[in-house]
């Protein structure tokens, strides 16, 4: 078996999330539940434009420190579609969040979405996330 030196990707969009309210339950028995809510935000990109519907970011911050990622939203493309998207990931020492992304699309112009393995890579701010999206191929 041989070790790829890249991953084979297309580039899907950058997604920008508005973080709005936390809560936080520390010490829970899987670790620290913090569930932030997400405000709102933008797709932009060369597959995908539209916009991010409030949803969810539950968060497990785990004993070493690493934070495991829950998140599911919903993006209205530009044209109307609704696209349910839901991705894990974790958030380890470095700051970098790294996503899983996949997604569900009824309208027709957006099925080849229901095929797609995403890989996200993001930063974070304290008011929010930005993702850059991939497929892969």
């Amino acid at each position: 078996m041989s070790a790829l030196s890249a991953l084979p990707v297309d580039y899907l969009f950058r997604m920008e999330l508005d973080l709005g309210d936390k809560q936080v339950m520390p010490r829970g028995p899987q670790g620290t539940r913090v569930y932030a809510q997400v405000a709102g935000g933008r797709v932009v990109g060369p597959k995908l434009m539209g916009t991010v519907a409030p949803g969810a970011d539950w968060v497990t911050v785990r004993a070493d420190g690493s934070a495991q990622l829950d998140v599911r939203l919903v993006i209205t493309a530009d044209d109307g579609a609704v696209i349910f998207m839901q991705y894990q990931g974790l958030l380890g020492s470095d700051g970098i969040p790294r996503t899983a992304p996949l997604f569900q699309a009824a309208a027709e112009q957006h099925q080849w979405l229901n095929h797609v393995q995403g890989i996200g890579i993001g930063t974070s701010t304290a008011e929010g996330v930005t993702y850059e999206v991939y497929a892969l191929r």
